[in-house]
């Protein structure tokens, strides 16, 4: 798989190990990865917010952010006027929140996603373009919300 998007990541140290092995995977695949944490966040909303904060500012990027469970870290990112994050644990999802919703974040846990699913995830969600059209209606009722 060729990559060629940037890729902002973040992390607490909950999420690190996991955080270390999409981003190698990333970079591999020809991805340019900005990780925010290369030492774990003190705690998942600076690593969330700190990761909605570039997207915001870098239209074309797409974020991943990691913790315990990914709950965390995606209740901080949609507090982020702007921002629409997902809590994924399956490779569907993640393809389907960025077609349809739009979604610039992903937000995985480490106690729940394994390695191999959590590099899926990461895939799809990078593969996918939004598909707009039909879907924009409700992504718009997203951006005014939060």
């Amino acid at each position: 798989m060729e990559g060629d998007r940037r890729v902002v990541i973040g992390s607490d140290a909950a999420g690190m190990p996991l955080k270390e092995l999409v981003k190698e995977t990333l970079i591999e695949d020809g991805h340019e990865v900005v990780d925010l944490s290369e030492t774990p966040a003190a705690d998942f909303v600076d690593s969330a917010c700190a990761v909605a904060a570039d997207l915001l500012e870098n239209e074309g990027s797409q974020g991943l952010c990691f913790d315990e469970y990914g709950v965390g870290s995606y209740l901080a990112a949609t507090r982020v006027k702007g921002m629409v994050a997902a809590n994924i644990s399956d490779e569907r999802s993640a393809y389907m929140t960025r077609e349809h919703n739009n979604a610039r974040m992903v937000c995985m846990g480490s106690g729940v996603v394994g390695p191999e699913v959590a590099k899926k995830i990461a895939r799809e969600f990078l593969k996918a373009d939004y598909a707009a059209g039909r879907h924009q209606i409700r992504v718009d009722m997203l951006n005014k919300m939060a």
